[in-house]
C-alpha cells in the first residue's frame, strides 16, 4: 500500500508542480502585477495558439521537414565517424577534440556564417541541424562500441570471425541502447537547430513565424509558438522511446528480470 501511494505521488507531483506554476503565472498576469504586454497570461497564450492553429501547423511542416532531413544526415555522419574512431585509434585522437570544439561554439554564432556561405535556402538550415545533432549520436555510438563484451569479442575471434562479423554480432547490438539515448537528445536539438536557422531568413517555418510575431509585439503568440516547439520536441523524444522499445524488446525483459 505504501509503495502504491508512493508511486501515485511520484506520477502526480510533476503535474501538480506545472499546475502550480501556471496558476501563479495566471494570477500575476490577471492582477496586473506583471503587465500583460510583458507577460501574457496562460489563457491568452492558449487563445493565441488556437487562433493561429492552422498557420502554426503550416509552419511546423516546414520546420519538421528540415529537422528530419538534418537529423537523417546527422545520424549517417555520426555513425560513420563513430565507426572510424572505434576502428582507428589515430582517428579517435585526431577527431575527438574537433568534435568537442564544434559543441563549444554557439549555434547562434555559426548560423549567420552558414547563411553567408550557403545562401538563404534550405542548405544552411540542414547544415546547422547536422552540426547540432550528430554529436550526441557519435558519442553514444562510440561509447556503445567500446563497452562491448571483450570476452565475447575474443570468443568470436577464436572461432575465426573477422572484424565485420564481430561488429555486426557484438558491437552493433551492444551500442543500440547508447544510440537511442543519443538520438533522444538529437531529435530535440534538430528542432531547435531548425528554428534558430529560420530566424536568420526564410519564407516559412516556426522560426520565421516567431520572428514575425516578435516584430509585431504579439507576445501571446510568441509564448504559444515556444510551447508548441517544446511539445513537438517532447513528442519526438517519446516517439524515439517507442521505437527503441519496438526494436529492442529484450531490454524490457532484462529490466523485469533485474527487478
Amino acid at each position: 500500500m505504501t509503495k502504491k501511494l508512493q508511486s501515485i505521488i511520484n506520477k502526480v507531483s510533476p503535474v501538480l508542480a506545472i499546475t502550480l506554476i501556471l496558476a501563479i503565472w495566471q494570477i500575476l498576469s490577471s492582477t496586473g502585477i506583471i503587465p500583460k504586454f510583458m507577460l501574457p497570461s496562460p489563457m491568452d497564450v492558449v487563445k493565441a495558439f488556437f487562433g493561429d492553429f492552422g498557420l502554426l501547423m503550416s509552419h511546423a511542416g516546414t520546420t519538421l521537414t528540415e529537422a528530419f532531413l538534418g537529423l537523417s544526415f546527422g545520424i549517417l555522419l555520426g555513425f560513420f565517424v563513430a565507426v572510424l574512431m572505434d576502428r582507428y585509434e589515430i582517428a579517435y585522437k585526431a577527431i575527438y577534440p574537433v568534435l568537442v570544439i564544434t559543441q563549444t561554439v554557439p549555434t547562434v554564432a555559426i548560423a549567420p556564417l552558414l547563411v553567408l556561405w550557403l545562401g538563404y535556402g534550405i542548405l544552411p538550415k540542414i547544415t546547422l541541424i547536422v552540426i547540432t545533432s550528430f554529436f550526441p549520436i557519435t558519442i553514444g555510438l562510440l561509447d556503445g562500441f567500446r563497452s562491448a563484451d571483450k570476452d565475447a569479442l575474443n570468443l568470436l575471434k577464436a572461432m575465426g570471425a573477422n572484424r565485420m562479423q564481430s561488429f555486426i554480432h557484438i558491437k552493433l547490438p551492444t551500442s543500440m541502447s547508447h544510440f537511442f539515448a543519443g538520438l533522444r537528445i538529437s531529435v530535440s536539438y534538430s528542432v531547435i537547430g531548425a528554428v534558430v536557422a529560420e530566424w536568420l531568413g526564410g519564407f516559412s517555418g516556426l522560426g520565421v513565424y516567431m520572428t514575425r510575431v516578435r516584430k509585431s509585439y504579439s507576445y501571446d503568440k510568441m509564448f504559444a509558438v515556444i510551447f508548441f516547439i517544446s511539445i513537438i520536441s517532447l513528442l519526438l523524444m517519446f516517439a524515439v522511446t517507442l521505437i527503441q522499445k519496438a526494436l529492442m524488446p529484450w531490454e524490457k525483459k532484462d529490466g523485469k528480470k533485474a527487478k
